[in-house]
C-alpha cells in the first residue's frame, strides 16, 4: 500500500509541477521573466525554472531521476518562499497567494528526494532502485 500511496503523491506532484512550468511557457516566458527581475531575480532563471518544473514535473510523473529532480524542484519552491512568497504571509493577503502551497509542494519534493521513487517508476524498472 505504501507504493501505492507513494506513486499516487508523486504523480499528483509531477502533474502540478509539469503544468505550472507548461504555463510558465504557454502565458509568454517573457512575462515571468520579467516579474523574476522585478524581484531582483535575473530574468534569465524564468527559464530555467520552467524548463525544471516542465521536465521535472514529467520526470517526477513517471518515477525517472526522481532524487535529482526532487531536489531540484525543492530548491525551486525554497528560492519562490523566500523571494517571492515569504513577505506576504503563510496564507496570503491582499488577493496574493501566500507561501503555504510553495511549503508544501516543496516538501512533497524533499520526500521524493530523500525517499526516491517507489517500485511503480521508471527508476525501478530501469535501473533496479527506488
Amino acid at each position: 500500500m505504501q507504493n501505492i500511496g507513494s506513486t499516487i503523491l508523486r504523480v499528483v506532484l509531477g502533474i502540478i509541477f509539469a503544468v505550472h512550468g507548461f504555463q510558465k511557457f504557454q502565458g509568454g516566458i517573457s512575462y515571468t521573466a520579467d516579474f523574476f527581475d522585478s524581484l531582483g531575480i535575473p530574468g534569465f532563471m524564468a527559464y530555467i525554472v520552467a524548463i525544471i518544473e516542465l521536465v521535472g514535473g514529467i520526470s517526477i510523473i513517471l518515477g525517472l531521476a526522481t532524487r535529482i529532480f526532487g531536489t531540484l524542484l525543492t530548491i525551486t519552491m525554497i528560492v519562490a518562499i523566500f523571494t517571492a512568497k515569504l513577505s506576504i504571509g503563510f496564507i496570503g493577503a491582499n488577493g496574493l497567494a501566500g507561501y503555504e502551497l510553495d511549503l508544501a509542494l516543496g516538501a512533497m519534493a524533499l520526500f521524493f528526494a530523500f525517499a526516491g521513487a517507489s517500485s511503480l517508476s521508471l527508476d525501478a524498472l530501469l535501473f533496479g532502485k527506488e
